[in-house]
């Protein structure tokens, strides 16, 4: 969810990957529900293990699962890393609503977050 809302809110400020330390190798169905419901398709998104991009110049590095910002790299020429610690809604149990509720709920305080985010790097961009 992550990668498809910031790609949504940065537009063009910036190119977007998503990786993990532990991928599921899949993305989630009910993430690729819930974002669907704000507008954003991911359902061609695949998931990916972090070392994919060992050999790219990461410019930032931005960590949203429990210790993912303790299991990150340090990226050759990284200049910045973020953590936002989201609940893993995968993880959520409960009825089939319940569990959607939960990726709901998740979806829109990272939306909160990168939409704040992508607003400040624009800002310092054209400053």
């Amino acid at each position: 969810m992550a990668e498809g809302i910031l790609r949504a809110a940065g537009n063009d400020l910036f190119e977007v990957h998503s990786a993990g330390s532990d991928p599921a190798g899949y993305v989630h169905p009910k993430a690729i529900e819930a974002l669907d419901e704000i507008g954003i398709d991911i359902s061609k998104h695949d998931s990916k293990h972090m070392n994919t991009f060992l050999d790219r110049d990461i410019h930032t590095v931005i960590t949203v699962c429990g210790n993912a910002d303790q299991a990150c790299p340090v990226f050759p020429g990284q200049v910045e890393r973020h953590h936002w610690g989201f609940f893993d809604p995968a993880k959520a149990s409960g009825t089939d609503e319940e569990v959607m509720d939960c990726f709901r709920e998740v979806r829109d305080q990272i939306k909160l977050v990168f939409k704040a985010y992508a607003t400040g790097y624009r800002s310092g961009k054209s400053a």
